[in-house]
C-alpha cells in the first residue's frame, strides 16, 4: 500500500454461496469467504504478502459476523483501510463466483464492522409446506402455530438454553415468518447473536409446528433454568440460512451495477445447477416410488 495518502475507511457488502465454505471466518488449513477475500485483496497488492493473505488484514479490517460452516450471506459486511480505487466490481476480479462484492459505502474513520452494526438480520429459507385440513404431508407445519412459537420468541430474553454461549445472551429479538409456497421464510432480527440461535430457533419452531412439541417448549427453552439434554434443541442445517442485512447509523450503500450484474449472474448459474441436481435425485426418487 503506497504512503502518498491514507486509504479511506469503506464497508463492503459480500454475497456468498457458504455450501463449499468451512464458515466465514478464516482458518488456517480450510477454505473459508474470509481467506477468500483476503487472498483476493493480497492479489490486487493491498496486503503485505509477507506475512501471507491468511495472516495479514488491512488496516481497520473487520467483519459483520462470522457465519458458520454451510451459511450464506447477501450482506455480510467488511470494513477496512481502502485505496480509492477498489471498488466493487475492482474487488471482484479476484474473488471466485461463488463470492461476489456487490456495494460500498465511504463510512467514518474508525468504524468497526462487527462493533458498529446496529441490526442483523438472519431469513431461514425452511422447507415446510402448510398443513392442510385434509391431511398431512411430509415435512407440513401449522402456519399458526409456526407464527406463535415465533411471537413468544420475539421481545428481550435470555436465550442461553438456544445457544451453546455462555455470555452474550440477552437478546432483543424481532422474529416472523412469510410463505413463499413450500417454503417457510423465517426472518430474525437483533442487534447480534450467539452462536447458533437462529438454527436452534428454527428448530424450536419447526416441532412446534410440525406437533411435534407443544407450543409450552418454547416457554419451557426461555426460562431462567437449564434445559435438561433430553428436552435440548439442536440446530437446524445450516444451508437454509442467509445472513440478510446489517445495518449501521448513518450508513449508505450504494449499488455498483456492474458488480451486482455480476452477483447476479453467477448466483443466477449457481441455482441452475442445483436446481439440475435436485431435478437428477427428484427422478431418481420418482422412478423408485413407481417401482414400488
Amino acid at each position: 500500500m503506497t504512503e502518498a495518502s491514507t486509504p479511506a475507511t469503506r464497508a463492503f457488502r459480500v454475497a456468498y454461496d457458504g455450501r463449499e465454505y468451512a464458515g466465514f471466518q478464516r482458518q488456517p488449513h480450510a477454505t473459508t469467504v474470509e481467506g477468500t477475500l483476503l487472498r483476493g485483496l493480497a492479489e490486487h497488492g493491498i496486503l503485505d504478502r509477507g506475512d501471507g493473505p491468511t495472516h495479514a488484514t488491512p488496516p481497520g479490517y473487520a467483519a459483520a459476523g462470522r457465519t458458520d460452516a454451510g451459511v450464506s450471506a447477501v450482506a455480510q459486511t467488511v470494513a477496512f483501510a481502502a485505496p480509492d480505487w477498489l471498488t466493487p466490481r475492482a474487488f471482484n476480479g479476484h474473488l471466485p463466483g461463488s463470492v461476489r462484492v456487490w456495494a460500498a459505502a465511504d463510512v467514518p474513520e474508525g468504524l468497526h464492522a462487527t462493533h458498529d452494526a446496529t441490526r442483523r438480520t438472519y431469513r431461514y429459507h425452511l422447507y415446510a409446506p402448510a398443513r392442510s385440513d385434509g391431511g398431512d404431508r411430509p415435512h407440513a407445519v401449522d402456519d399458526d402455530r409456526v407464527r406463535d412459537a415465533l411471537a413468544r420468541l420475539s421481545g428481550e430474553h435470555d436465550f442461553h438454553n438456544l445457544t451453546s454461549d455462555e455470555n452474550g445472551t440477552v437478546r432483543d429479538l424481532t422474529a416472523g415468518a412469510t410463505r413463499a409456497r413450500d417454503l417457510l421464510v423465517v426472518e430474525v432480527s437483533a442487534d447480534g447473536f450467539p452462536r447458533a440461535l437462529v438454527r436452534r430457533l428454527v428448530a424450536a419452531v419447526r416441532a412446534v409446528g410440525r406437533g411435534a412439541a407443544d407450543p409450552s417448549l418454547i416457554d419451557r427453552l426461555l426460562a431462567s433454568e437449564p434445559v435438561p439434554g433430553e428436552l435440548g434443541v439442536g440446530p437446524a442445517p445450516p444451508e437454509p440460512l442467509v445472513l440478510w442485512d446489517v445495518s449501521y447509523e448513518g450508513v449508505a450503500f450504494a449499488v455498483d451495477p456492474e458488480a451486482a450484474e455480476s452477483a447476479t449472474v453467477a448466483f443466477g448459474e449457481r441455482y441452475r445447477d442445483a436446481r439440475h441436481a435436485a431435478a437428477a435425485t427428484g427422478a431418481i426418487r420418482d422412478r423408485i416410488a413407481e417401482e414400488n
